[in-house]
């Protein structure tokens, strides 16, 4: 989840998640993906209860896997989550700009980190990532999800594919959380003439660490007013001292949010 620059022969990704006791590592290196993971194949979790059934896809960030990341559904301990079904996808293996071609698993191209609120975007591949997405949307809802239970949450790469992912569903979603991402556009974009009412009315939540020298804070904070103007509306909350990584706290933040915004029935 944290950029690694290319003179490393190996690059590591480490997902950072912060504990109330202890700090939690999971080391996974991009060479060692399964090249065949995609957003219809990967494992989930689920039980039963007499709660509405919910559906959490998780979008990890570059260089990341989905497997590594499936340990954050062990912190939703709420009863409200135990008839959600949780995804962790992993993203394809594709050559990337910003780490000088190299190739490792990404969901669209990054040209250049840290990120900043001008950083330039690549539409065609996001489209391409948006409309996988969407296929595991639909999927979801057609066995039987209702679409207010359905949330779509990522991190830094994945949290720009989350955000462009809800804007671009056509209907209303239960919520999308953006994890230290950014606006995976801009302003004159044909992308926004494509949000639907219903879209705008998806609830956004947006969190983002102010320390965070990869995607920099500013790019986050741009996010909500570039929304407002477009008609959507985001809570945005900023965490001191984080820099890019997700903390507890951000988590339990998350746990708390869609547990106001579950239905009682599918």
């Amino acid at each position: 989840m944290k950029f690694m620059p290319l003179n490393l022969i190996k690059p590591i990704v480490v997902l950072l998640v912060t504990l109330t006791s202890a700090v939690f590592f999971v080391f996974q290196s991009p060479q060692t993906q399964n090249p065949s993971s995609s957003l219809s194949t990967m494992s989930s979790s689920s039980s039963s209860s007499s709660m509405g059934r919910s559906f959490v896809l998780w979008l990890h960030g570059l260089g990341d896997s989905g497997p590594a990341n499936e340990p954050i559904k062990n912190l939703f301990t709420s009863p409200q989550f135990r008839n959600t079904k949780w995804l962790f996808p992993s993203a394809p293996n594709a050559p990337v700009t910003c780490n000088y071609g190299h190739v490792m698993p990404s969901w669209f191209d990054i040209h250049e980190i840290p990120i900043t609120a001008d950083s330039p975007q690549d539409e065609s591949g996001l489209i391409k990532a948006v409309k996988n997405v969407h296929a595991t949307i639909y999927k979801e809802i057609a066995d039987g999800t209702n679409p207010n239970n359905v949330f779509i949450c990522g991190f830094s790469q994945g949290g720009a594919l989350t955000l462009a992912s809800v804007l671009l569903y056509p209907k209303t979603l239960g919520g999308g959380a953006v994890f230290s991402g950014w606006v995976p556009f801009n302003s004159s974009s044909s992308i926004i003439g494509q949000i639907t009412p219903e879209a705008k009315r998806t609830p956004l939540l947006w969190s983002h660490g102010i320390i965070d020298r990869t995607v920099l804070f500013e790019a986050g904070q741009a996010g909500p007013p570039f929304l407002e103007k477009i008609g959507v509306g985001c809570e945005f909350k900023a965490y001191p001292g984080l820099a890019h990584s997700i903390s507890n706290e951000e988590l339990r933040n998350l746990e708390s949010w869609i547990k106001t915004r579950l239905q009682t029935s599918s």
